[in-house]
């Protein structure tokens, strides 16, 4: 295969993110959220809405939102009414959306994996990636993942590369001679023939971006938590609160829950170093492989949960942020909201695979 070729295949690689605007990228960017005109559905009203998770974490179709109006909502098992479906006889629309509805993430990597399961493809023009805005954004989190590769394959050399579009500039180089030394290097090095090298680096950057978007989502809650730990605080110590029983074992709930979903959630991160770096000491495409099956088998339940704490996170922070809100509303908020759904996440941080079996 001629060095040309091969420049023309690596591009697929560099393709981590896709051109997105505006409200299309925050839906693409974002876990709790999936704008239903990416889906299949013959239903006008339907490809115009989107279903989005509430505090709750139940999902529900958001068919308008706006700041004179509000958002209108309505839950899936009721769009039969609402589009008056022949119950014994309902459109493919109706089990589709139930089917998406009962998702715990709506993130890009949770749903290749689960659209792909439900044998429902996406719309020609859609693609589940991320936008270039939220890509660059990851730009820091992607270097601690593209540097060790680089720097294995390279070495000290003077190629300069700094990151990972500089690393697939280097098989678009004009000069066709040393592009085709730089794939033979890379090859040679992963074990793999020339032909391999454009899907390997496809592969090595849309598993790390994977990483480095859960992370980012991680490292966003962490400081979140702690001032909602220290909101119940406020509460235990208020005279006005402390008699109160139900918020009491309300708190703790929340509080053990947040805790052990917390611990575990970021041990998981920490394994996913330590078999990243295992990797990098002698990197081929084989101990590549291992470490991708590892990620991707936790793509649904990372992403479920960090669905699930961001949803009720952003929530608390949009209403007592900043000392906002009184006590009893506050109270109320852990009491109900807060509470409900918290037993979710938990049950789908204790069923994610052990990292052991891969």
């Amino acid at each position: 295969m001629s060095a040309q070729a091969l420049k023309d295949d690596s591009v697929m690689a560099e393709e981590a993110s896709t051109e997105l605007t505006g409200q299309q990228a925050v839906e693409m960017d974002s876990l709790h959220i999936l704008p239903l005109n990416i889906i299949p559905l013959v239903t006008p009203s339907l490809k115009r809405a989107r279903i989005v998770k509430n505090v709750r974490l139940d999902s529900v179709i958001e068919l308008f939102n706006d700041e004179d109006t509000g958002s209108g909502q309505v839950f899936p098992k009721d769009l039969g009414k609402m589009f008056n479906w022949d119950p014994k006889d309902p459109p493919p629309d109706d089990a589709m959306v139930n089917s998406l509805a009962n998702l715990a993430s709506y993130d890009v990597y949770t749903l290749r994996i689960q659209l792909r399961k439900a044998g429902i493809k996406v719309e020609e023009n859609a693609a589940l990636k991320l936008s270039k805005g939220k890509a660059a954004e990851l730009t820091s989190y992607m270097k601690q993942f593209t540097m060790p590769l680089i720097q294995q394959i390279y070495g000290e050399s003077d190629s300069e590369i700094s990151d990972f579009s500089e690393l697939i500039g280097m098989f678009s180089s004009p000069n066709q001679a040393d592009a085709l030394k730089n794939l033979k290097m890379m090859a040679d090095k992963l074990k793999i023939s020339l032909a391999e090298v454009p899907a390997f680096l496809e592969d090595y950057g849309d598993v790390f971006m994977s990483l480095a978007y859960f992370r980012d989502c991680l490292d966003r809650l962490i400081p979140m938590t702690m001032q909602f730990d220290e909101a119940m605080d406020e509460l235990n110590e208020s005279h006005q609160m402390r008699s109160d029983r139900r918020l009491a074992k309300s708190m703790v709930f929340v509080r053990e829950e947040l805790g052990d979903i917390t611990a575990s959630i970021t041990g998981r991160f920490e394994s996913f170093d330590r078999n990243s770096q295992g990797m990098w000491d002698n990197i081929t495409a084989d101990s590549f492989a291992k470490v991708k099956r590892l990620i991707e088998a936790h793509h649904t339940t990372v992403g479920g949960v960090l669905c699930g704490l961001t949803v009720k996170m952003d929530s608390w922070m949009e209403r007592f942020g900043d000392g906002r809100g009184g006590m009893v509303k506050r109270a109320e908020f852990i009491m109900s909201d807060m509470t409900h759904g918290m037993e979710r996440i938990s049950l789908i941080e204790k069923s994610a695979p052990k990292i052991s079996d891969y």
